[in-house]
């Protein structure tokens, strides 16, 4: 059986934390479906949501094994869509931890086929925040550093 893992998230932006996670996932599942969800949590969009399937699809362009879709659903929902039994997630710190954890236990509740994997954040991207970066690229601040990818 094929190891599918989704890897969810807004990523506004998708940053060079995400895309290690995605590399290293790449060790464990053979495909990896990079969800970009709408997240009714959050109002608006930084970036435009168009912009980031490209940006998100150009960086792993030499990995076919690696898809970009959006979804307006619940995780778990398009998880079972997409064949995915596994949901691919990385952890900054303890309060990631506890954000994640509660997500799991409900998404696992949802569709009992859907194991989360929890991947540590490698220590050279554990501070990077999309929250942070949108806000250092608003006031014009060069955000390349903590991108796989140039705006």
């Amino acid at each position: 059986m094929k190891r599918i893992a989704l890897f969810p998230g807004s990523f506004d932006p998708f940053t060079k934390g995400h895309e290690d996670i995605v590399l290293r996932g790449l060790a464990l599942f053979d495909e990896i479906i990079i969800a970009i969800g709408y997240n009714s949590t959050k109002s608006q969009r930084y970036f435009p949501i168009d912009l980031m399937v490209d940006k998100i699809k150009g960086t792993f362009t030499k990995n076919p094994q690696i898809k970009v879709q959006t979804y307006s659903e619940l995780t778990a929902e398009f998880a079972k869509k997409n064949n995915a039994n596994y949901l691919l997630r990385g952890l900054r710190n303890t309060t990631d931890f506890e954000y994640e954890n509660s997500i799991a236990q409900i998404n696992r509740n949802l569709n009992n086929e859907l194991e989360s994997v929890f991947l540590i954040t490698s220590p050279k991207f554990a501070p990077i925040n999309s929250s942070i970066i949108r806000e250092v690229h608003r006031y014009k601040g060069d955000v390349s550093a903590f991108l796989p990818y140039q705006l």
